[in-house]
């Protein structure tokens, strides 16, 4: 496979609330290629979305959902920071952003006694702006590391699909790093125009015990949210019948845009599908290249036949 697209992807600075230099990325790039796809999309945005995208493939069934937002940093007071999302911290890490004054490359810095984090920089950055992880990009035979896997990669499995996907919907939401805040009327928009009650969720897990790297997309059967276990059951049996290596995820905590559906007040059924990583929440995500490949077959498979 060929991943420069990933690559460009984690470049683009998009933290929580902070989406649209994505959204616009997403825009372009779905013209200038949209006329090598199968079917090409209707585009829906604007400010009744906010800074999210949708797009229509056909007559629709399923919707895929994907976060277009990262974890980050928030500039507070003099040079202080504070979490945006659930970054891991560590003293050395290199961060990037722009304000009023220009481009920012600085390092993080944490304070173990007074518990605060901060920046080093030769001169106060602007309050409120935004920092994220300096990209890195490493890549071997097996393994693709890099800040922002999650959910980068849930993005770029979407656009993979939208190449040969028919009849669907695709969503680019913000906020979920966060705790949501857009998936209920994008849930509402879709449920109201076109009768989508079904969802998957294009996100990346975490490695476990019970989720190694190397044996396959997880299929997570609960994390925070319960998902419908007939609708789990029917992706299970597509994926057993169609020779897709997945494994099963069972978790107690964790969560994502499915959760955003559940607490919705339309009746949909979804399931967070995606491969897993480690070194979660910092700039040496990684994922395992055969996962990657059984997401995007699995997906492929899931929007043609539930």
């Amino acid at each position: 496979m060929d991943f420069k697209l990933l690559k460009d992807l984690q470049s683009i600075h998009a933290p929580a609330g902070d989406e649209s230099k994505m959204k616009d990325f997403l825009i372009d790039y779905v013209g200038k290629n949209k006329k090598k796809w199968k079917i090409k999309p209707e585009l829906i945005h604007g400010e009744d979305f906010q800074d999210c995208l949708i797009l229509k493939f056909g007559n629709p069934r399923t919707a895929i959902f994907a976060h277009m937002d990262s974890i980050g940093f928030t500039v507070r007071y003099g040079n202080e920071l504070v979490k945006l999302g659930g970054p891991r911290i560590s003293t050395g890490t290199k961060l990037v952003g722009e304000d009023s004054k220009g481009t920012i490359e600085t390092e993080l810095l944490s304070n173990d006694d007074t518990k605060k984090i901060s920046y080093v920089l030769n001169r106060e950055i602007d309050r409120g702006t935004n920092l994220t992880f300096k990209p890195n990009w490493r890549e071997d035979d097996d393994f693709i590391q890099n800040c922002y896997m999650d959910n980068r990669l849930g993005i770029w499995n979407a656009l993979k699909v939208a190449e040969t996907l028919e009849d669907g919907v695709i969503i680019f939401s913000c906020w979920e790093e966060t705790g949501g805040g857009s998936v209920g009327y994008l849930g509402k928009y879709i449920y109201e125009k076109w009768g989508v009650r079904q969802a998957l969720i294009s996100d990346i897990t975490w490695v476990t015990e019970g989720i190694p790297h190397g044996k396959g997309v997880a299929i997570s059967m609960r994390d925070s949210g319960i998902p419908r276990k007939s609708y789990v059951r029917k992706i299970i049996d597509i994926a057993t019948k169609n020779m897709i290596q997945f494994q099963l995820e069972v978790e107690d905590a964790g969560g994502s845009d499915g959760n955003g559906l559940q607490k919705s007040s339309y009746p949909f059924d979804w399931c967070f599908v995606g491969a897993p990583e480690d070194n979660v929440h910092t700039p040496n995500e990684r994922v395992h290249k055969g996962d990657i490949n059984e997401m995007v077959n699995l997906y492929k498979v899931l929007m043609k036949e539930l």
